[in-house]
Protein backbone atom coordinates (compact mmCIF):
# COMPACT_ATOMS: atom_id res chain seq x y z
CA UNK A 1 0.00 0.00 0.00
CA UNK A 2 1.01 3.02 -0.88
CA UNK A 3 2.59 5.04 2.02
CA UNK A 4 0.95 8.24 0.76
CA UNK A 5 -2.24 7.13 0.86
CA UNK A 6 -2.26 5.74 4.83
CA UNK A 7 -3.63 7.91 7.11
CA UNK A 8 -2.44 10.84 8.75
CA UNK A 9 0.05 10.57 12.21
CA UNK A 10 -1.35 11.85 15.25
CA UNK A 11 -1.25 15.31 15.38
CA UNK A 12 0.54 16.82 19.04
CA UNK A 13 0.06 20.74 20.01
CA UNK A 14 2.53 22.95 19.38
CA UNK A 15 2.21 26.30 22.19
CA UNK A 16 2.90 29.43 20.36
CA UNK A 17 2.94 32.73 21.27
CA UNK A 18 1.16 35.52 19.79
CA UNK A 19 1.77 39.63 19.59
CA UNK A 20 0.71 41.71 22.10
CA UNK A 21 -2.54 42.71 20.36
CA UNK A 22 -2.61 46.58 21.94
CA UNK A 23 0.76 48.00 20.32
CA UNK A 24 -0.46 46.84 16.69
CA UNK A 25 -3.94 48.19 17.52
CA UNK A 26 -2.45 51.33 18.09
CA UNK A 27 -0.29 51.12 14.69
CA UNK A 28 -3.73 49.78 12.78
CA UNK A 29 -5.35 53.17 14.19
CA UNK A 30 -2.89 55.08 12.80
CA UNK A 31 -3.14 53.47 9.30
CA UNK A 32 -6.86 54.10 9.56
CA UNK A 33 -6.19 58.27 10.39
CA UNK A 34 -3.14 58.43 7.97
CA UNK A 35 -6.20 56.74 5.21
CA UNK A 36 -8.30 59.69 5.64
CA UNK A 37 -5.65 62.09 5.41
CA UNK A 38 -3.97 61.27 2.72
CA UNK A 39 -7.89 61.02 0.52
CA UNK A 40 -8.37 64.31 2.20
CA UNK A 41 -4.32 65.91 0.63
CA UNK A 42 -5.11 63.98 -2.28
CA UNK A 43 -8.66 65.70 -2.95
CA UNK A 44 -7.16 69.27 -2.40
CA UNK A 45 -4.28 68.85 -4.94
CA UNK A 46 -1.66 66.43 -4.27
CA UNK A 47 -2.33 64.58 -6.52
CA UNK A 48 -3.06 60.96 -7.31
CA UNK A 49 0.30 59.67 -5.33
CA UNK A 50 -1.66 60.69 -2.31
CA UNK A 51 -4.85 59.12 -3.05
CA UNK A 52 -3.18 55.64 -4.01
CA UNK A 53 -1.22 55.78 -1.00
CA UNK A 54 -4.74 56.22 1.34
CA UNK A 55 -6.22 52.70 -0.48
CA UNK A 56 -2.92 51.12 0.13
CA UNK A 57 -2.98 52.26 4.09
CA UNK A 58 -7.10 51.23 4.02
CA UNK A 59 -6.17 47.54 2.83
CA UNK A 60 -3.20 47.02 5.00
CA UNK A 61 -5.11 48.66 7.94
CA UNK A 62 -8.15 46.27 6.79
CA UNK A 63 -6.16 42.77 6.78
CA UNK A 64 -4.65 43.76 10.13
CA UNK A 65 -7.67 44.33 12.10
CA UNK A 66 -8.58 40.41 10.60
CA UNK A 67 -5.60 39.69 12.85
CA UNK A 68 -6.80 40.69 16.04
CA UNK A 69 -8.60 38.40 18.92
CA UNK A 70 -9.06 38.21 22.50
CA UNK A 71 -8.79 34.57 24.62
CA UNK A 72 -10.31 34.32 28.32
CA UNK A 73 -8.85 32.56 30.88
CA UNK A 74 -9.04 28.44 30.29
CA UNK A 75 -9.51 28.99 26.50
CA UNK A 76 -7.21 28.46 23.78
CA UNK A 77 -7.18 28.74 20.16
CA UNK A 78 -5.83 26.72 17.90
CA UNK A 79 -3.94 28.61 14.31
CA UNK A 80 -4.36 26.89 10.82
CA UNK A 81 -2.64 28.99 8.05
CA UNK A 82 -4.07 27.83 4.85
CA UNK A 83 -4.81 23.88 5.98
CA UNK A 84 -1.16 23.67 7.85
CA UNK A 85 -1.04 24.05 11.76
CA UNK A 86 0.65 26.82 12.90
CA UNK A 87 0.55 26.12 17.02
CA UNK A 88 -2.16 26.61 19.79
CA UNK A 89 -1.99 29.67 22.15
CA UNK A 90 -3.12 29.16 25.55
CA UNK A 91 -2.67 32.45 27.35
CA UNK A 92 -5.56 35.07 28.34
CA UNK A 93 -5.65 38.46 26.76
CA UNK A 94 -5.75 40.29 23.65
CA UNK A 95 -3.45 39.19 20.60
CA UNK A 96 -2.64 39.60 17.54
CA UNK A 97 -1.79 37.27 14.72
CA UNK A 98 -1.52 36.35 11.06
CA UNK A 99 -4.38 38.30 9.20
CA UNK A 100 -4.61 34.95 7.01
CA UNK A 101 -4.59 32.71 9.86
CA UNK A 102 -7.87 30.75 10.74
CA UNK A 103 -8.65 30.99 14.64
CA UNK A 104 -10.56 28.19 16.12
CA UNK A 105 -11.44 28.96 19.67
CA UNK A 106 -11.60 25.87 22.60
CA UNK A 107 -12.51 26.03 25.68
CA UNK A 108 -10.11 24.56 28.15
CA UNK A 109 -12.43 25.00 31.09
CA UNK A 110 -13.67 21.21 33.09
CA UNK A 111 -17.14 20.20 31.60
CA UNK A 112 -19.48 17.67 32.80
CA UNK A 113 -21.61 15.18 30.30
CA UNK A 114 -24.47 13.89 32.43
CA UNK A 115 -25.11 10.39 30.54
CA UNK A 116 -28.61 9.14 29.70
CA UNK A 117 -30.18 5.71 31.30
CA UNK A 118 -29.19 3.34 29.15
CA UNK A 119 -30.82 -0.48 29.47
CA UNK A 120 -27.66 -2.73 29.78
CA UNK A 121 -27.60 -6.64 30.61
CA UNK A 122 -25.10 -7.29 33.83
CA UNK A 123 -22.80 -10.11 34.05
CA UNK A 124 -25.14 -12.29 34.76
CA UNK A 125 -27.04 -11.34 32.05
CA UNK A 126 -30.41 -9.00 34.28
CA UNK A 127 -31.15 -6.37 32.69
CA UNK A 128 -30.40 -3.24 34.47
CA UNK A 129 -30.56 1.20 33.96
CA UNK A 130 -27.40 2.77 34.15
CA UNK A 131 -26.12 6.33 34.35
CA UNK A 132 -23.22 8.21 34.50
CA UNK A 133 -21.69 11.34 34.86
CA UNK A 134 -18.09 12.04 33.28
CA UNK A 135 -15.89 15.20 33.75
CA UNK A 136 -13.25 15.94 31.25
CA UNK A 137 -11.71 18.77 29.66
CA UNK A 138 -9.44 18.93 26.23
CA UNK A 139 -5.83 18.52 27.27
CA UNK A 140 -4.64 18.56 23.48
CA UNK A 141 -5.80 20.90 21.33
CA UNK A 142 -4.01 19.45 17.88
CA UNK A 143 -5.90 16.09 18.53
CA UNK A 144 -9.31 17.58 19.51
CA UNK A 145 -9.40 19.55 16.36
CA UNK A 146 -7.48 17.15 13.68
CA UNK A 147 -7.91 13.78 15.01
CA UNK A 148 -11.23 13.51 15.63
CA UNK A 149 -14.25 15.07 13.57
CA UNK A 150 -15.91 16.45 16.52
CA UNK A 151 -14.56 15.85 20.16
CA UNK A 152 -17.55 16.87 21.84
CA UNK A 153 -19.88 14.40 19.75
CA UNK A 154 -16.89 11.71 20.29
CA UNK A 155 -16.58 12.14 24.12
CA UNK A 156 -20.47 11.15 24.24
CA UNK A 157 -20.88 8.26 22.46
CA UNK A 158 -17.31 7.32 23.36
CA UNK A 159 -18.48 7.57 26.75
CA UNK A 160 -22.12 5.83 26.27
CA UNK A 161 -20.09 2.67 24.74
CA UNK A 162 -17.92 2.21 27.85
CA UNK A 163 -20.92 2.18 30.43
CA UNK A 164 -22.21 0.02 28.96
CA UNK A 165 -18.24 -2.18 28.31
CA UNK A 166 -17.99 -1.41 31.98
CA UNK A 167 -21.80 -2.58 33.36
CA UNK A 168 -21.28 -5.91 31.29
CA UNK A 169 -18.17 -6.91 33.67
CA UNK A 170 -19.75 -6.50 36.47
CA UNK A 171 -22.95 -8.42 38.55
CA UNK A 172 -25.37 -6.04 39.95
CA UNK A 173 -25.34 -7.21 43.60
CA UNK A 174 -24.95 -10.57 45.39
CA UNK A 175 -21.88 -11.36 43.74
CA UNK A 176 -19.43 -14.44 44.78
CA UNK A 177 -17.03 -14.13 47.58
CA UNK A 178 -14.70 -10.95 47.24
CA UNK A 179 -16.26 -10.06 44.06
CA UNK A 180 -16.60 -6.61 42.88
CA UNK A 181 -20.77 -5.55 42.31
CA UNK A 182 -22.31 -2.34 40.30
CA UNK A 183 -23.74 -2.16 43.51
CA UNK A 184 -21.50 -3.07 46.56
CA UNK A 185 -18.30 -1.33 44.68
CA UNK A 186 -19.05 2.25 43.68
CA UNK A 187 -15.49 3.09 44.10
CA UNK A 188 -14.02 0.19 42.23
CA UNK A 189 -16.52 0.50 39.17
CA UNK A 190 -16.18 4.48 39.44
CA UNK A 191 -12.50 4.01 38.48
CA UNK A 192 -12.94 1.10 36.36
CA UNK A 193 -14.82 3.21 33.94
CA UNK A 194 -12.48 6.00 34.12
CA UNK A 195 -9.21 3.63 32.93
CA UNK A 196 -11.65 2.75 30.19
CA UNK A 197 -12.99 6.23 29.33
CA UNK A 198 -8.97 7.79 28.95
CA UNK A 199 -8.23 4.96 27.17
CA UNK A 200 -10.80 5.32 24.54
CA UNK A 201 -10.58 9.55 24.91
CA UNK A 202 -6.62 9.47 24.62
CA UNK A 203 -6.75 9.76 21.18
CA UNK A 204 -9.16 13.10 20.83
CA UNK A 205 -6.55 14.60 23.10
CA UNK A 206 -9.54 14.60 26.32
CA UNK A 207 -8.33 13.92 29.70
CA UNK A 208 -11.10 12.44 31.91
CA UNK A 209 -10.93 14.10 35.74
CA UNK A 210 -13.46 11.71 36.79
CA UNK A 211 -16.66 9.83 36.11
CA UNK A 212 -19.08 8.35 38.82
CA UNK A 213 -22.68 6.07 38.24
CA UNK A 214 -25.49 8.68 38.87
CA UNK A 215 -27.96 5.66 38.43
CA UNK A 216 -28.25 2.03 38.92
CA UNK A 217 -31.46 -0.15 39.05
CA UNK A 218 -33.34 -3.24 37.89
CA UNK A 219 -35.06 -3.00 34.33
CA UNK A 220 -39.02 -2.24 35.01
CA UNK A 221 -39.44 -5.90 34.16
CA UNK A 222 -37.70 -7.67 36.31
CA UNK A 223 -37.67 -4.82 39.59
CA UNK A 224 -40.44 -6.40 41.00
CA UNK A 225 -38.85 -10.06 41.00
CA UNK A 226 -35.45 -8.71 42.37
CA UNK A 227 -37.98 -7.03 45.12
CA UNK A 228 -39.30 -10.00 46.10
CA UNK A 229 -36.15 -11.58 46.07
CA UNK A 230 -34.17 -9.18 47.94
CA UNK A 231 -37.39 -9.11 50.50
CA UNK A 232 -36.92 -13.44 50.75
CA UNK A 233 -32.56 -12.60 51.13
CA UNK A 234 -33.56 -10.16 53.79
CA UNK A 235 -35.87 -12.05 55.95
CA UNK A 236 -33.95 -15.18 55.87
CA UNK A 237 -30.52 -13.02 57.43
CA UNK A 238 -32.80 -12.01 60.07
CA UNK A 239 -34.23 -15.00 60.48
CA UNK A 240 -30.17 -16.38 61.11
CA UNK A 241 -29.88 -13.53 63.50
CA UNK A 242 -32.87 -14.26 65.50
CA UNK A 243 -32.18 -17.71 66.22
CA UNK A 244 -28.39 -17.41 66.75
CA UNK A 245 -29.31 -15.40 69.25
CA UNK A 246 -32.45 -17.22 70.69
CA UNK A 247 -30.30 -20.48 70.77
CA UNK A 248 -27.54 -18.36 72.53
CA UNK A 249 -29.81 -17.28 75.58
CA UNK A 250 -31.24 -20.57 75.78
CA UNK A 251 -27.41 -22.10 76.05
CA UNK A 252 -27.31 -19.68 78.60
CA UNK A 253 -30.42 -20.03 80.35
CA UNK A 254 -29.81 -23.63 81.18
CA UNK A 255 -25.96 -23.02 82.22
CA UNK A 256 -27.05 -20.70 84.37
CA UNK A 257 -29.71 -22.91 86.13
CA UNK A 258 -27.55 -26.10 86.35
CA UNK A 259 -24.56 -23.98 87.65
CA UNK A 260 -26.85 -22.44 90.36
CA UNK A 261 -28.35 -25.02 90.96
CA UNK A 262 -32.23 -23.68 90.92
CA UNK A 263 -33.00 -26.54 89.40
CA UNK A 264 -32.67 -30.22 88.13
CA UNK A 265 -33.79 -31.07 84.81
CA UNK A 266 -33.74 -34.26 83.16
CA UNK A 267 -33.07 -34.84 79.65
CA UNK A 268 -36.74 -34.68 78.54
CA UNK A 269 -37.31 -31.77 80.77
CA UNK A 270 -34.47 -29.97 79.24
CA UNK A 271 -35.69 -30.78 75.45
CA UNK A 272 -39.16 -29.59 76.51
CA UNK A 273 -37.59 -25.98 78.18
CA UNK A 274 -35.09 -25.48 74.91
CA UNK A 275 -38.68 -26.10 72.65
CA UNK A 276 -40.61 -23.69 74.82
CA UNK A 277 -38.00 -20.76 74.98
CA UNK A 278 -37.35 -21.21 71.33
CA UNK A 279 -40.91 -20.49 70.65
CA UNK A 280 -40.85 -17.49 72.93
CA UNK A 281 -37.85 -15.91 71.12
CA UNK A 282 -38.05 -16.78 67.65
CA UNK A 283 -42.34 -16.41 67.33
CA UNK A 284 -43.46 -13.29 65.32
CA UNK A 285 -46.28 -12.74 67.59
CA UNK A 286 -46.11 -12.13 71.49
CA UNK A 287 -46.28 -15.84 73.10
CA UNK A 288 -48.92 -16.22 75.75
CA UNK A 289 -47.82 -18.40 78.69
CA UNK A 290 -50.00 -21.19 80.31
CA UNK A 291 -48.98 -21.29 84.70
CA UNK A 292 -49.04 -24.62 85.60
CA UNK A 293 -50.08 -24.98 89.49
CA UNK A 294 -49.18 -28.34 90.07
CA UNK A 295 -45.92 -29.95 90.28
CA UNK A 296 -43.22 -29.75 87.44
CA UNK A 297 -43.80 -33.70 86.47
CA UNK A 298 -47.67 -33.29 86.57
Amino acid sequence: MDSSLSPSSQNVERTVRASNGWTLLFINLVLYVASVLLVVFGIRGGGGGFLLLAVVSLVVALLMSAGFFTLQPNEGAVLILFGAYQGTVRESGFFFTNPFNKKLKISLRARNLNGEKLKVNEKRGNPIEIAAVVVWRVKDTAQAVFDVDSYENYVKIQSESAVRHVASNYAYDDGEPNEITLRGGAGDVSAALTRELQERLSKAGVEVEEARLTHLAYAPEIAQAMLRRQQAEAVIAARQKIVHGAVSMVEMALNELSAKKVVNLDEERKAAMVSNLLVVLCGESEAHPVINTGTLYN
